[in-house]
């Protein structure tokens, strides 16, 4: 609602519609520890919400009407449909109500060094590198991460200096809603074709959230982006870049890579020699992952050779490629990839670090997202030897009834896929138990609930041994 400002709700109830999401069960324990009293709703029991419990949260499952009754403030994401039962009854009492990125927002208001990291792919993984390095260094950040960070002890941290980072997200434009003084720009990638004409105003968004940087602030992306690049044109501010590329600002010297996909290289600003890291995370993206952050802790004033000693002990976020089990031999991994991009680089890691076969387990995120990006989904596996699609996670969205996952199916095995339509997680693994073999690797991919998939097969395994 325009003009409210969270600020004078302190100490009264804040419902937040959606509190399971990556980012608002961060924002909810960011609003406990400022001393507001927070309650939520989700319409399931994801992975998050023991920590929102934990953190002081009354949690509801499933949406009502009668939950918002005695809130003060309703909070909600941009993927909470207007006919929402709880916003709907939050304007029939007249309860002010606020969107998840206006509350950000408002949050980072009035810090000198406001960083908001944005792109398609990378945010999570950036936004907790420079997390991790800043917490190292001893520059005390305020951080906002929509996802898992065992260095910070979860999805937000409350600092003490003049530094406030956060993720900055394009969907539904609600990165707009922040002013940064700095900011960091992945990649220009089309996504969130559902709420973006094409990605031609996806750039054009990003241009304006870039336009909000003072003249005194810093803009850093990725040198060989022509779409960033066309955008940093018309900033007049301070302009860095980084990339693989000696042609970047910040860019890799002496670059190797192991057999598994692990990078270690010089981090060079120009000519001059910042520090050596030697990657814990595999793959040439999660290098320039790594360039933008140290860009960004240099900028911030960060000792560099602490800066590099931080990204060489950087062992990822929780639900980025991260190994979640050992069973008959085959490791099984977990990735929060959920369009082809992310998804192809996860499948390419995957087969540096396997001998043996990979088998990748897409669950395919929103039709909108599947529609619009259809023909990439059929290839952006090619590198894994089996491919296991579930059903389409709808998330927000409603079933079309004119789309389903048994059509990519099709559409890979045209294009020479091995592929396989298991709809459901009993289907998936009663699949994967039956067929798997010792050296093989499995990865599950997406946003939605499909981590779940790992945790059933992990707690099958726990009670078939016990």
């Amino acid at each position: 609602m325009q003009g409210t400002d969270i600020r004078n709700f302190k100490g009264k109830r804040i419902h937040m519609v959606g509190i399971g999401g990556s980012s608002m069960s961060g924002l909810s324990e960011m609003l406990l520890s400022e001393g507001y009293q927070v309650t939520g709703s989700d319409r399931t029991d994801g992975y998050l919400m023991n920590d929102v419990r934990e953190a002081g949260a009354k949690v509801f499952i499933g949406h009502r009407a009668e939950n918002v009754h005695g809130a003060d403030l309703v909070v909600y994401t941009a993927a909470i449909p207007a006919d929402n039962p709880e916003l709907v009854e939050a304007e029939r009492l007249g309860i002010p109500r606020m969107e998840r990125a206006t509350l950000l927002g408002q949050l980072m208001q009035g810090y000198p060094w406001a960083v908001g990291i944005c792109g398609a792919h990378g945010k999570t993984t950036t936004t907790s590198m420079l997390s991790q390095i800043l917490v190292e260094c001893g520059l005390d950040p305020s951080v906002h991460i929509g996802g898992k960070l065992d260095a910070i002890g979860g999805s937000t941290r409350i600092g003490h200096s003049d530094i406030f980072l956060a993720e900055a997200c394009e969907f539904r434009r609600s990165f707009l809603q922040i002013s940064p003084t700095m900011a960091v720009v992945m990649n220009i990638d089309a996504d969130h074709l559902d709420c973006y004409r094409d990605l031609d105003e996806i750039e054009e968004t990003f241009g304006i959230f870039l336009s909000k940087l003072p003249s005194s602030g810093v803009a850093i992306g990725k040198g060989t982006d022509e779409r960033i690049m066309r955008q940093f044109k018309k900033l007049n501010c301070r302009k860095f870049t980084f990339g693989l590329t000696d042609a970047c600002d910040y860019h890799p010297g002496q670059y190797s890579e192991d057999a598994h996909g692990y990078a270690s290289f010089d981090v060079m600003f120009g000519s001059e020699k910042l520090g050596a890291v030697k990657m814990q995370v595999p793959g040439a993206f999660n290098v320039e992952n790594a360039l933008a952050s140290l860009a960004a802790a240099h900028q911030l004033g960060a000792d560099m050779q602490k800066a590099c000693a931080s990204i060489s002990a950087f062992i990822g976020a929780h639900r980025r490629f991260e190994l979640t089990d050992t069973i008959d031999g085959v490791e099984i991994f977990h990735d929060y990839g959920h369009n082809p991009a992310e998804m192809r680089n996860a499948v390419h890691v995957a087969r540096k670090r396997s001998d043996g076969r990979v088998i990748a387990v897409m669950q395919p995120h929103t039709f909108s997202r599947v529609r619009s990006l259809f023909q990439d989904y059929l290839t952006c596996t090619r590198e894994a030897d089996i491919t296991l699609v579930t059903d389409i996670c709808a998330a927000r969205e409603k079933d079309p009834g004119d789309l389903n996952s048994g059509m990519l199916v099709e559409g890979m095995r045209e294009h020479g896929l091995e592929a396989y339509w298991t709809p459901s997680f009993d289907d998936t693994e009663a699949w994967l138990r039956a067929h798997w073999k010792k050296g093989d690797l499995v990865i599950t991919m997406g946003c939605g609930d499909i981590n779940l998939l790992n945790k059933q097969i992990h707690e099958h395994e726990v009670k078939k041994k016990g």
